[in-house]
């Protein structure tokens, strides 16, 4: 049977320090025939100056993050989703938040650039964020085809956006995963509302991976790393800390689920997603 995992990070503005973290963290789970993990958004490299990541951004496909990702994903035989990593885009200024899918061979098999972007004001230390500023937005969706399921590709502030949720599961996901960096006080109002009411709508599993506590910037992000099944019940959760929750996939509960409450085929508005 596969199985779900996802890990919280308190990633710092080191990629080989936070790469050594991931590592130690993968060296304890469980091991699984087929096994996906998700790691956070900003996984490699977080709390940092803003606009750092430009110095270090790869072209997709080539460089450190990304062959030590790959390896990673081998040496522990894993679909290893790496929350984002900076990548460089077709502006100079600007790079790509960048969520990567590795195969157990090590292989890059897919990747998702993060359409919606976290321009937005927040009670908390930062009092405002304008992602956009060095970040260029995504323009397409990413499902990938696994063993046993098909997997959704999100990035946190995407999570606010139901139709993108059911766009992916229009495209067959039935795992949606959602890598972030909820600030804490967003995280406190609406992340665990917002997380089920995706499981539930679209009748998915949601793995959803966290930043968690405060950066050396002053950010505090907000954990709850979780997993959550089609019924919208919490089947694993991490709230504080550095580490992971883990749970089985289990296709027939899907089954059951959309043939008892059949939302898809009751639903009268086909999504057209409009990314422009």
């Amino acid at each position: 049977m596969a199985r779900l995992t996802a890990i919280q990070l308190q990633s710092v503005p080191d990629v080989v320090e936070n790469l050594t973290c991931i590592e130690t963290i993968l060296s304890t789970l469980p091991t699984s025939d087929e096994h996906l993990v998700v790691l956070p958004e900003a996984c490699l490299y977080f709390g940092g100056k803003d606009g750092k990541q430009i110095e270090f951004a790869e072209p997709l496909g080539k460089g450190f993050m990304q062959k030590r990702l790959a390896e990673l994903a081998e040496k522990y035989n894993v679909f290893l989703l790496a929350g984002t990593i900076p990548l460089q885009s077709a502006q100079a200024d600007k790079f790509t938040a960048s969520s990567l899918l590795f195969s157990p061979q090590g292989e890059l098999v897919n990747d998702y650039q993060k359409i919606h972007l976290f321009d937005v004001d927040v009670a908390d230390s930062e009092k405002s964020y304008r992602e956009s500023a060095l970040t260029l937005k995504g323009e397409k969706l990413s499902v990938s085809i696994l063993p046993s399921f098909k997997l959704g590709m999100t990035v946190c502030y995407d999570l606010r956006f139901p139709e993108l949720f059911r766009a992916l599961t229009e495209q067959g996901a039935d795992v949606i995963c959602v890598p972030s960096a909820f600030t804490k006080v967003t995280g406190q109002a609406h992340w665990q509302a917002l997380l089920q009411a995706r499981a539930i709508e679209n009748q998915v599993y949601i793995v959803a991976a966290g930043q968690e506590g405060e950066h050396l910037n002053g950010r505090q992000t907000y954990g709850h790393s979780m997993i959550i099944n089609p019924w919208g019940e919490i089947v694993a959760m991490k709230d504080e800390g550095v580490g992971y929750v883990s749970s089985e996939f289990d296709r027939q509960l899907i089954k059951k689920i959309r043939a008892d409450i059949p939302v898809a085929r009751h639903n009268q508005f086909s999504v057209k997603l409009n990314l422009t």
